[in-house]
Order: structure tokens, then C-alpha cells, then sequence
């Protein structure tokens, strides 16, 4: 009787699994040659940037409205070259495109994001660079709060100069401010001296911060921290206009 309970268990569990087998292939079969219905863009926000909307990216997948999405049959639909032409875009770091079970074409995007400004004499030719030290094209529709760089002359940066191992320091800075959100806040303006040593101005205090070269960098942060604590609520923040922590174990103020 025993044997005879298991063995009935056994052909209902069989029998289970095959019809869930073939609801699946069913639902798969039904899926692959369903037209598509609805585009739906998902992108993710996460910092707050704007840089590009739902519908450029409706734009991007359609060419412009010259490939139509929706009710087209999936044999005519190339999800990896839909993709591409997302990732193409400057401001798109991830995409995926896939298709649910109802038909519909869904397209999530993760945006990319500046970490700083390019400046140059004529603004209509800033840039941003990227946290892997890419240039970025600025956006019309979204101006990103980020720290501007330039040289102490005024002159531009060209974004190469992060690309290699010198320039891989300064853009290693650059990702401390902007991964700190007090520093974020608090440097205005980044410049490059032509002997490389970097300096900046702030947006609280009058005094130039000269940083030297772009190495110990936690550590003159942190220096430049215990300025803020001691040495303003004290004397005050008109007393010194020039402030030094690019020497090991000091601060030079004057």
C-alpha cells in the first residue's frame, strides 16, 4: 500500500512538472510570435541628472519615428542592435532591451554622469569629463552641479589628459570631490599650475587652497579639514588668504 502511495506521488509529481514544461514552451512560442505592444523606457535617476529623457530614447529606437516599434513582429525586431543604438548615446552608460510575456518592448537605461566641467574662454566649447575620464558633451536639456577645472591660465584641459597614468592622478582627485558630498559642496573651482600642482578656490572662505600635486590626497583633505575646525572658529575666516597642505605634516597659512 506503501509502494503504491509513493509511486502514485511519483507520477503526479511527473505529470506536474511536464505540464508545467509544456505551459512554458507554450508561453515562450506565444510570446516569440506576439507583435509588440507597448514601448515602455525606465530610466534609472539614481543622482538626479537629466541628461536624457524617455523621449530621445523613444527617438533612438525608432530613428526618429522611421522604424516603427509597436505592433511590429518580433522576427523584425533586433534587440542587440536596439541596444547599440542606446549605448551610442554619450549620456547612456548601461542599456537593455527585452520583451515581457505581454508583448510589450521594454527599454531600461542607466545614465551616465559627470564628475566635473571642462571649462575653456568660450563656454560654448566646456565639456564634462566622466568618472573614467571621458569626455561628455554638455546637454541642453540638464546643466550637471559638478566642480569646474581648467588651467591656471584660464586655458582649457583637453579630456586626453586624463587618459594617461599622470593625468589618471588628477582625475583621481576629481572622484574624491565628487564622491564626498562636503567637498562637493565646498570647492568652487579647480585649477592646473604649469608645474602640475593644483589649487583651488571655495565656496565658503576666501582663500586659495594650494594642494600641490595630486598625491596623499585623503590625507590633505583631511589636513585641510582640520583647518576648517580649528582654525575660522577662532580667528575667524577673512584671517588668512592662502592656505597650504601640499607638505607632509603641515599647514602653512597666510
Amino acid at each position: 500500500m506503501e509502494l503504491k502511495r509513493k509511486v502514485n506521488n511519483l507520477i503526479f509529481a511527473t505529470g506536474c512538472l511536464v505540464l508545467l514544461s509544456a505551459l512554458a514552451v507554450f508561453a515562450g512560442v506565444r510570446q516569440a510570435s506576439r507583435p509588440v505592444g507597448s514601448v515602455i523606457v525606465d530610466i534609472s535617476n539614481e543622482f538626479n541628472n537629466f541628461f536624457i529623457s524617455e523621449r530621445e530614447v523613444t527617438q533612438l529606437l525608432t530613428r526618429n519615428g522611421s522604424q516603427r516599434l509597436e505592433g511590429a513582429h518580433p522576427d523584425d525586431l533586433n534587440l542587440k542592435a536596439l541596444e547599440a543604438r542606446l549605448k551610442a548615446h554619450s549620456f547612456v552608460k548601461e542599456a537593455q532591451v527585452y520583451r515581457d510575456l505581454a508583448g510589450n518592448l521594454h527599454a531600461d537605461v542607466r545614465q551616465n554622469r559627470p564628475i566635473a566641467r571642462l571649462t575653456h574662454p568660450d563656454t560654448r566649447l566646456d565639456c564634462y569629463l566622466d568618472a573614467e575620464g571621458k569626455k561628455l558633451p554638455l546637454s541642453p536639456l540638464f546643466t550637471a552641479r559638478v566642480v569646474p577645472v581648467s588651467r591656471l591660465s584660464g586655458q582649457p584641459l583637453p579630456a586626453q589628459f586624463f587618459q594617461d597614468s599622470t593625468g589618471r592622478r588628477y582625475l583621481e582627485m576629481l572622484r574624491y570631490i565628487d564622491e564626498h558630498p562636503f567637498w562637493r559642496a565646498q570647492v568652487a573651482e579647480v585649477f592646473v599650475g604649469p608645474n602640475g600642482k593644483v589649487s583651488f578656490t571655495q565656496q565658503v572662505g576666501d582663500q586659495r587652497i594650494e594642494f600641490g600635486l595630486p598625491e596623499n590626497i585623503s590625507e590633505k583633505f583631511a589636513k585641510l579639514m582640520v583647518f576648517y575646525r580649528q582654525i575660522p572658529p577662532a580667528l575667524g575666516w577673512d584671517t588668512y588668504h592662502r592656505v597650504n597642505v601640499e607638505f607632509k605634516d603641515q599647514i602653512i597659512c597666510e
